[in-house]
């Protein structure tokens, strides 16, 4: 048995370690349970007594030192790499810091909190309804039957025949007042779809709509509201007209402007010249409407008005094109 071949085998096997991967195969290649060492002692058991003394214990002893060598080899290289780590984990406070990008309310959402903070102060409660609608409730129950031309104004995207994607959030007024009895005082926030987009307009946009019956509610009540909330919007000065308007389910109706934000008033492009921005939409509740729900217009009134939040938001924040809200581009989102 030659015991130089295998301390050869040990010296070129140590001498081709560069990693601590290398230890490792080299320690399974010379002393694993299936290494060389392991084969040269199974070999030692075909020798007679004598020199299965001799070369037993020379091949122990190479193998004791070997393995000595490698744990040696091992634990420095396991050092290294511990030293590595430590130092890819070490912060260097000589460097700049990175600000994290810190997200924002969306401005449509920040006007949305704001109507229904001012409202709430005032009494109104939150109700909501689905954005797909039956026809019914869409139009028929707010005194706008199919032969009327209010429908064509609407651009109605219809999911079949007689339903549609909501054109308002009038119909939560409808199903609100079929729930309950008077007294009703509620604002009914959400998305709605028309066919439309411009500049002005979009096919998906927000709406704002709020309804108070009871006894005895006039159209001053209506006023002294929208008056309240105008100026918790806009400013304390800034001034507000009830202009005569129709709508189907109210009447009396009014559209409700207010002095031009852009130009104080004094006439631009954005209020063509007028001095006004109409901003809503209102009126008396239509007897009609009372009688399709079940209430007796006899023994109560109401108001409902309706605004949309794109447009509030755009007069709020001096935005001349709507589409920008939907456009995702950080550098407008993060001036609001």
């Amino acid at each position: 048995m030659n015991i130089d071949k295998l301390k050869d085998k040990v010296e070129r096997g140590i001498s081709s370690i560069k990693t601590i991967e290398d230890v490792r195969k080299v320690k399974a290649y010379l002393v694993g349970r299936k290494g060389i060492f392991s084969e040269y002692i199974d070999t030692i058991k075909s020798l007679d007594k004598e020199e299965r003394k001799v070369f037993g214990k020379e091949i122990n002893s190479l193998k004791v030192s070997t393995e000595n060598r490698l744990r040696e080899i091992e634990t420095r290289y396991e050092a290294e790499e511990r030293r590595k780590e430590e130092q890819a984990s070490l912060i260097d406070i000589t460097m700049p810091g990175k600000i994290p990008l810190i997200g924002k309310k969306h401005p449509i959402t920040q006007t949305f909190d704001e109507i229904i903070r001012i409202f709430a102060s005032l009494g109104f409660s939150v109700a909501e309804g689905p954005d797909i609608e039956s026809d019914y409730y869409n139009f028929e129950a707010l005194n706008i039957p199919k032969d009327h031309p209010a429908r064509d104004m609407q651009d109605t995207f219809y999911i079949k025949q007689g339903v549609v994607l909501r054109t308002h959030t009038s119909p939560v007024q409808v199903r609100v007042m079929e729930s309950q009895l008077p007294p009703v005082k509620i604002i009914a926030p959400g998305a709605v779809y028309r066919c439309d987009n411009d500049i002005s307009h979009t096919p998906m946009f927000h709406q704002v709509e709020g309804l108070m019956v009871d006894k005895n509610v006039k159209f001053s009540d209506l006023k002294g509201i929208l008056s309240i909330f105008v100026h918790e919007m806009f400013g304390t000065k800034t001034p507000l007209r009830f202009r005569p308007s129709y709508f189907p389910f109210t009447e009396p109706s009014a559209e409700v402007d207010i002095g031009c934000v852009i130009c104080n008033g004094d006439g631009c492009r954005v209020c063509k010249e007028t001095g006004w921005l109409e901003i809503l939409g209102s009126g008396m509740v239509h007897p009609q409407v009372f009688r399709i729900v079940g209430y007796d217009p006899e023994e109560v009134t109401g108001f409902a008005f309706g605004m949309g939040v794109e447009r509030i938001a755009m007069l709020k924040f001096g935005i001349d094109d709507i589409r920008q809200f939907y456009y995702n581009d950080l550098r407008f989102l993060s001036q609001f």
